[in-house]
């Protein structure tokens, strides 16, 4: 009978190729990013385009509309209000959700990396409660040292924060990597929920997937700065130490 995977470990969070890949998803913030994304529901479908370079109040713009859908809107709406709606495209904040240790399986392909989510400064409230609930997993390219998708699922139904009962949670995230500067970045994500409460079922199930984006420095001597940090002490990976 063949192995599920081929080892078993723990790895400290500051240890390669684990630490280089975290170093990828720390985009400086000078780093910003024009996207169009595509969001999905079963009854709607919406496509938005974000610009920060655009003036205020025409950042966001909606290419095509499709389908009716109240929560699809929401979600739009909340995205939209951002102070910076292109940040959700940096996950800046896994190695804080990581913690210092992490269960490793080697799969060959790909290793699965398994946490428990820590909560960050990026955090909100329900964040903060579905950290103590939820199963946190990263799958990682150990050559590339990249991450390649973020999974976070919950095991068993559990009561809601707000009352009721969360049966079911899927999230995932699926990263990508920025050909110039080699950061990784967010290219789609999806939620699949399911709570009852009051002889009622609520389910959300969307997903986002970015299809086109352009990412540059807010300014020239952002860029540079960045640039000349590059060029210092170089990892094998070629990311400064």
């Amino acid at each position: 009978m063949l192995l599920a995977f081929l080892a078993s470990f723990f790895l400290m969070t500051q240890a390669p190729p684990l630490d280089t890949a975290l170093t990828a998803t720390e985009a400086p913030t000078s780093l910003r990013a024009a996207f169009t994304v595509e969001l999905q529901s079963q009854h709607a479908s919406r496509v938005y385009s974000y610009d920060p370079r655009r003036e205020k109040g025409q950042r966001w713009q909606v290419v095509s509309w499709q389908g009716e859908d109240d929560e699809l809107e929401e979600v739009a709406r909340t995205w939209a209000n951002e102070a910076a709606p292109d940040g959700r495209l940096f996950p800046d904040d896994l190695r804080a959700s990581m913690g210092r240790q992490v269960s490793v399986d080697d799969m060959g392909h790909a290793w699965r990396v398994s946490f428990r989510h820590h909560p960050s400064t990026n955090d909100g409230e329900f964040d903060v409660w579905a950290a103590e609930r939820l199963q946190a997993s990263a799958w990682l390219d150990p050559v590339g040292e990249r991450f390649l998708r973020i999974d976070y699922h919950l095991p068993k139904p559990v009561a809601g924060p707000e009352g009721g009962k969360l049966t079911r949670y899927e999230q995932s995230y699926f990263i990508r990597t920025e050909p110039r500067w080699g950061m990784s970045y967010v290219s789609s994500f999806s939620i699949d929920l399911e709570a009852r409460a009051a002889f009622r079922t609520m389910t959300r199930q969307y997903s986002a997937n970015i299809i086109q984006t352009e990412f540059f420095f807010a300014s020239a001597e952002a860029e540079a700065e960045f640039e000349a940090i590059r060029k210092g002490p170089q990892l094998m990976s070629g990311l400064p130490r």
